[in-house]
């Protein structure tokens, strides 16, 4: 049974568990002062969230060539920010952050830990939304807390729900690349990237996903509403992306297929962009665009003009800085830049802060607005912090860092030497000035330290025996149904 409001989910909580959300959701709204009435009309909130979008991928962040025109309009219309960051990366970990609104150290979350359970004593930022009378939706990728904290679980009133995938004949088989062959041979010949619609015809993932979309906004256009895209692009591997996608690109090599894919995602928000305009919900929707960590260089992913990105740069500042845009016409600022630092738990809080009940207690992020429409100037967070240290992690992943004004600190392991870069005359990282600057050292490691005390201790990753999917298979929207 949910304790957000009458209504029951088809996945029951076990007992303890929402107890435990039921007691944290009270003493919140005793902490905060919920009042039940609302004193304005409440702004939508679309958040999308790609995965893997490079900081320099598209064409509003530099890219010449893969066309973004739908993206870019949202950056004309809205603010650019250019020291985005994500605290806790990589894929699932920076979804556990941006969903809890803090830094997912504070529930033991120190690298991907998969499985970790994401805490039962605060809400969720659907969980949040849905006390403020939004009915919440999420498509796409999960990957968030155990197997029994799905998004149905987790407070989304509606979950699209995932559609079967083409399984390739022998002869499609025989005709395809070596490339895509192997990859279709670890699923059995199952599409990672093109589904079966309803009517069974085949089609592009991610313009199903648009299509879900659509139909989420144009039966809830007369409520306040909160959705969730998190799509499955544009993650490896994209061998897969159609040629038409990849000709609308003049991208060459490994980065051409990727190129197609980011061309589909604009596509979507293209839609997006469109229906909000039919149903002239476009002035009262806040849209939000972001990614979930940097680009991947192997698939011709880009963070210029930094290095680094997932795989083998994830110590450099492209695995960290993502593209992010803040969009909402006649509300902020149009084609304006930002280029405070701000970290993906932020969104949260900027969401809440649009609400009467305002910002959790347990957020760490601050109110953007301000910041985005220029009344308040600086840096959103004086600084920002990395500790990437789960043992058993994958070691390229392992990272310990601060962000300050224009410095950047940073090392692997906490054996290892601080290495000390001055961004603004160096985004590539290549001059260490660690000996040249001790003060600077010292000011960004005593910090850290002192972050670091605030923290919860490693988690453990329980086992989850069920066999129920995190996303129910199938077409159309799993949702929550009224209680008997």
């Amino acid at each position: 049974m949910s304790f957000l409001d009458p209504v029951s989910i088809r996945f029951e909580l076990p007992r303890n568990t929402a107890l435990l959300r039921l007691l944290g959701l009270l003493a919140l709204f005793g902490m905060l002062g919920v009042s039940g009435s609302a004193k304005a009309a409440k702004p939508n909130i679309v958040l999308v969230y790609i995965d893997d979008l490079g900081y320099g991928d598209l064409g509003s962040y530099g890219a010449d060539d893969t066309p973004t025109p739908h993206i870019d309009r949202l950056a004309r219309e809205g603010v650019r920010c250019t020291a985005s960051y994500i605290t806790n990366p990589p894929c699932c970990p920076s979804r556990c952050s941006l969903m809890m609104g803090q830094y997912g150290q504070r529930f033991g979350k120190y690298g991907m830990s998969r499985g970790l359970p994401i805490p039962e004593d605060r809400p969720t930022m659907a969980e949040f939304l849905r006390t403020q009378g939004y009915v919440t939706g999420q498509i796409g990728k999960w990957d968030i807390g155990t197997r029994l904290q799905g998004p149905l679980m987790s407070g989304f009133v509606e979950v699209a729900k995932n559609p079967p995938r083409k399984v390739y004949t022998q002869k499609e088989l025989a005709a395809a690349s070596p490339a895509l062959r192997q990859q279709l041979k670890k699923k059995n010949g199952a599409s990672k990237y093109f589904c079966l619609n309803e009517k069974g015809q085949t089609q592009w993932l991610t313009d199903y996903d648009g299509d879900s979309i659509v139909n989420f906004i144009e039966r809830h256009r007369s409520e306040p509403f909160f959705l969730y895209w998190s799509p499955e692009a544009i993650h490896s591997f994209n061998t897969e992306v159609p040629k038409e996608l990849s000709r609308r690109t003049s991208a060459t090599g490994k980065r051409r297929l990727l190129a197609g894919a980011i061309v589909s995602v604009d596509d979507q928000i293209g839609k997006l962009i469109e229906t909000l305009e039919r149903l002239d919900l476009r002035d009262n929707t806040l849209v939000i665009f972001s990614s979930d960590n940097g680009g991947n260089p192997a698939e011709g992913g880009t963070a210029t003009p930094y290095t680094g990105g997932k795989g083998a740069g994830t110590q450099k500042e492209g695995w960290v800085r993502v593209p992010t845009i803040f969009s909402m016409p006649g509300k902020l600022p149009a084609g304006t830049q930002y280029d405070g630092l701000i970290a993906n738990f932020d969104f949260y809080s900027t969401i809440a802060a649009r609400t009467e009940q305002g910002i959790p207690k347990h957020c760490d992020g601050v109110d953007l607005f301000p910041f985005l429409m220029g009344q308040q100037s600086g840096d959103a967070h004086d600084y920002l912090f990395w500790l990437n240290n789960q043992p058993d992690d994958a070691v390229r992943r392992h990272l310990i860092a601060v962000r300050w004004q224009d410095w950047r600190l940073y090392k692997k392991y906490e054996k290892d030497p601080w290495q000390l870069f001055d961004l603004s005359k160096d985004p590539r990282e290549e001059r260490d000035l660690s000996a040249r600057h001790p003060d600077v050292v010292k000011r960004l490691s005593s910090q850290h330290d002192a972050w670091v005390k605030t923290l919860a201790p490693l988690g453990e990753i329980p086992t989850v025996p069920t066999s129920k999917p995190i996303i129910p298979a199938g077409h159309g929207w799993a949702t929550a149904v009224a209680s008997p």
